[in-house]
């Protein structure tokens, strides 16, 4: 039985259900955000599995608990970000660094606002979604196995021209199941940054990326986040801040150590399961 089927059988149950539906996406926002797996594909596919996208408030919903994943990498990053403030006018390096992060940030910021639509109408689809896991892992096991030349170890220190040309990876995130981050490591590592490097410069972009987009989207959205489900969208939210926390957190110590292809091989395996779910059952 699926769960739409459970609430209209069993009314009373629907509030109790909504609130595990809406800590379960919470959870899969904050876990996947800041992965190289892609947050919206597994959020589409997770709303599609509990019935929950296609409803004004679930689109809704799916935006407003990203605040949650952005506000937990904002608090571990206070203090950098407040260093970067105060020295960013008397300190090049400093302005230098800010400076990298909004070019990168620009090629994505410009494409998104002239392809919102084109994106929203036809490339918010399951079928991509699985498609572009699975390429995207066989992408990340490539770039794993390719005898990459590291040139740069610290997020910091990458020319302007390798920031702008991460920024150009980062469009390619567009299509749902890409991944943001996945998109900017690889675009880093391609360019002579190594893997630890490379992941931190993608929170780094992940800062001003996903606060223009949470802001575009809950603008686009307004008059259905004024009728949201108030409690729904506070169990999402607290559930997307811990989990994303706990990613941050923990992120760069792993890719220090291994390689992506646990992530690489996960993709791989939900976009196959996705694929045989929407075409044999």
């Amino acid at each position: 039985m699926t769960i739409d089927a459970m609430q209209a059988a069993l009314p009373g149950l629907s509030a109790p259900v909504e609130l595990i539906q809406a800590a379960v996406l919470g959870l899969v926002e904050g876990l996947t955000e800041f992965l190289p797996v892609s947050s919206t594909g597994h959020l589409l596919l997770m709303e599609r599995v509990l019935g929950w996208g296609g409803t004004d408030f679930g689109k809704s919903f799916a935006i407003l608990i990203q605040l949650g994943a952005i506000l937990a990498l904002l608090s571990i990053y206070f203090g950098r970000l407040w260093q970067l403030a105060i020295h960013m006018f008397s300190d090049w390096q400093a302005a230098r660094f800010v400076i990298g992060v909004l070019i990168a940030f620009l090629p994505a910021a410009v494409i998104g606002a002239l392809s919102y639509h084109y994106i929203k109408t036809y490339l918010f689809d399951v079928r991509v979604v699985c498609i572009s896991l699975i390429i995207g892992g066989f992408i990340l096991l490539w770039v794993d196995r390719f005898d990459l030349k590291p040139r740069y170890h610290e997020a910091t220190g990458y020319p302007l021209i390798v920031y702008f040309i991460i920024g150009i990876f980062q469009c390619v995130s567009m299509i749902p199941g890409v991944s943001r981050a996945g998109a900017t490591i690889v675009g880093a590592m391609v360019c002579g940054g190594d893997r630890r490097s490379a992941a931190e410069f993608s929170f780094w972009l992940a800062m001003p990326t996903m606060v223009g987009a949470f802001a575009f989207e809950a603008f686009k959205n307004r008059h259905e986040l004024a009728s949201g489900n108030v409690t729904a969208i506070a169990v999402g939210f607290v559930f997307s801040f811990i989990f994303g926390w706990i990613v941050v957190k923990t992120f760069l110590g792993y890719v220090q150590r291994h390689t992506f292809a646990l992530f690489a091989w996960w993709r791989i395996v939900v976009g196959t399961v996705g694929i045989f779910a929407l075409y044999f059952l």
